[in-house]
């Protein structure tokens, strides 16, 4: 293969581009949002499905007990979410790092994609535990390392004035991939299809956005090596002298422990209070899903682009804080399925607020432009901590909480407000960013 200049490598791509770190980009480039959105789709499609419904339906199967299940999901999805808190601040770090002709983020977009895929295979097919265990902290990985390579390329491409409108379109994603895959696992009834079909959706829509993409490239390897004082750097920061960012991060966790985390074991609270089977349970999760993103189709594009006109985030993290500790506390005190399917539409209007102005504001407190990716990672890892301590911790709390007269679901979704409630709270701490 010819040997390429920077400037003919770049042409020759044709979905490259050359500029100094730091540079601030001037415009959005065409078709970049809706790509972005897709490989968020993508990605949240794939590891939303397992969380929410598919993983606790096969845990279930491979299990002799309620109880065993219940301790057995709680170990794969917590320390399938260690491995998401590791991978993508340091696939950040690295890929601020790569100088790949093909780009800065390409190839973690589509390497961890595929290598998910392939995981997600195992699981499907799985018939110990520790095979879904190991499996998917694999998946975790390689699709954390994806989805950190992908959303560093919002400040790589877009300018600061319009991230809101764009985080908007992006924050839509997550609830689409949610409603996505329960409408995909509703018409499939083996493991392997419900595992693999979303992957595959996934890596499609990542080979699409790696196209599309006119990704960043480093004319130059960076000056120093890539050491372990770098490495362990890349999971944490100055709380004291970036206040703003370890604020964000806070916020952000607190209010992704009532919206992700406590989801997790929805399944089996409708199958132990309204003694629903498995078809049943996954009929009525999709139509809670349905309402809910209908409820975030409204307050998310809303939201980005109010708080780009009015200029302030906070106040929209604020009231999604709120608006969720409502619906999780209707959700707590559900009497039938139509009272969870509109505590589920509650919480989708707050967490449609809270996704589209999060990532917006979260680029405006980066403690170091040059380091982006590595940055915008160690805020994902307040996306995935709650997946991991949320599930660690539910057994405990719904066992202690089946002891007293709210019983051991009430107990726990009451817990999630009051966590969502402090991040609500909390945001106001952030004195940046108004």
């Amino acid at each position: 293969m010819t040997d390429l200049t920077p400037a003919a490598s770049a042409a020759a791509v044709g979905t490259t581009a050359v500029r100094a770190p730091g540079t601030a980009p001037t415009r959005t480039p065409g078709g970049y949002t809706p790509a972005l959105a897709a490989v968020n789709f993508g990605v949240y499609l794939a590891l939303l499905t397992p969380v929410l419904v598919s993983m606790a339906f096969k845990v279930q199967r491979l299990s002799e007990s309620t109880a065993e299940a219940t301790g057995n999901l709680g170990l794969i999805l917590g320390v399938g979410a260690l491995f998401a808190l590791v991978a993508n601040p340091l696939a950040g770090r690295l890929s601020d790092r790569t100088t790949s002709r093909w780009g800065m983020r390409r190839p973690w977009i589509l390497g961890g994609s595929l290598v998910g895929l392939g995981a997600f295979a195992i699981i499907g097919t799985a018939t110990n535990i520790w095979v879904v265990l190991v499996a998917w902290c694999v998946v975790q990985a390689a699709m954390n390392a994806a989805l950190a390579a992908a959303n560093a390329t919002l400040p790589d491409q877009v300018p600061a004035a319009h991230r809101g409108k764009v985080s908007g379109v992006v924050g839509l994603t997550t609830p689409l991939g949610i409603l996505g895959g329960n409408f995909i696992v509703n018409f499939l009834a083996d493991d392997v299809a419900r595992f693999v079909v979303p992957a595959l959706i996934a890596a499609v829509l990542a080979v699409l956005f790696v196209i599309v993409l006119k990704d960043r490239r480093l004319e130059t390897k960076p000056a120093s090596k890539f050491t372990i004082t770098q490495f362990f750097g890349s999971f944490v920061f100055n709380p004291v002298k970036h206040r703003d960012f370890g604020w964000t991060w806070l916020t952000k966790f607190l209010v992704m422990f009532g919206y992700a985390g406590i989801a997790t074991f929805l399944p089996f609270y409708l199958t132990e209070k309204f003694a629903l089977d498995e078809q049943g349970a996954i009929g009525v999760i999709l139509i809670a899903n349905l309402a809910s993103m209908g409820a975030m189709a409204i307050s998310g594009p809303v939201g980005g682009i109010l708080s780009d006109r009015i200029g302030k985030r906070r106040p929209f993290v604020a009231f999604a804080g709120v608006i969720m500790v409502v619906g999780l506390v209707v959700l707590a005190f559900a009497p039938d399925i139509t009272t969870v399917v509109v505590a589920q539409a509650i919480i989708g209007l707050g967490a449609g607020s809270f996704l589209s102005v999060d990532l917006a504001l979260a680029t405006q407190v980066l403690p170091n432009p040059d380091d982006t990716a590595k940055d915008l990672g160690v805020l994902n890892i307040a996306n995935a901590l709650p997946q991991s301590i949320a599930p660690a911790i539910a057994p405990g709390i719904i066992a202690l909480g089946a002891t007293t007269p709210l019983g051991g679901y009430t107990v726990y979704y009451l817990f999630g407000a009051l966590v969502s409630l402090a991040g609500a709270v909390l945001v106001y701490r952030i004195k940046g960013v108004k």
